[in-house]
């Protein structure tokens, strides 16, 4: 399995609410854990629900506390608005001056504008507009 993008293995049981999990190959926010108690033969198992962070789906998942998942790695970056043209802002990037097209979410619609300065986040071969510096 060879995929490009950045992520690295933790342990199920040292997540917490907040965190990025990979979730059937989407990255997600955690938005409840709880822990179940071992059984007499048996594990503690984890029940995790996470909220997608590219496509907002919820997902759940239940594994034993010991199993290692796969957390994407999340680069925070900023890049200053060019144009706007309906939901698709044209940004550059403020180190690297690589210049691409980015959704902007609903809820920086009306904050989003020309020469505005945005923070992004790459994960996963995606990126994704968070705020409005």
């Amino acid at each position: 399995m060879a995929e490009d993008y950045e992520k690295k293995l933790v342990s199920v049981g040292t997540l917490k609410k907040g965190d990025t999990i990979i979730i059937d190959g989407a990255p997600c926010k955690i938005t409840d854990t709880s822990t179940s108690r071992p059984g007499k033969h048996g594990h503690a198992k984890v029940n995790l629900m996470a909220t997608g962070l590219l496509d907002s789906k919820k997902r759940n998942v239940v594994m034993p506390g010991h199993d290692r998942v796969e957390v994407p790695i999340i680069e925070k970056k900023s890049a200053q608005i060019l144009s706007v043209s309906g939901k698709i802002a044209n940004v550059m990037d403020t180190e690297t001056y690589e210049t691409f097209e980015m959704d902007i979410p609903e809820e920086l619609q009306a904050e989003v504008k020309e020469g505005v300065e945005v923070l992004y986040w790459t994960m996963m071969g995606a990126k994704v507009m968070k705020q409005v510096k």
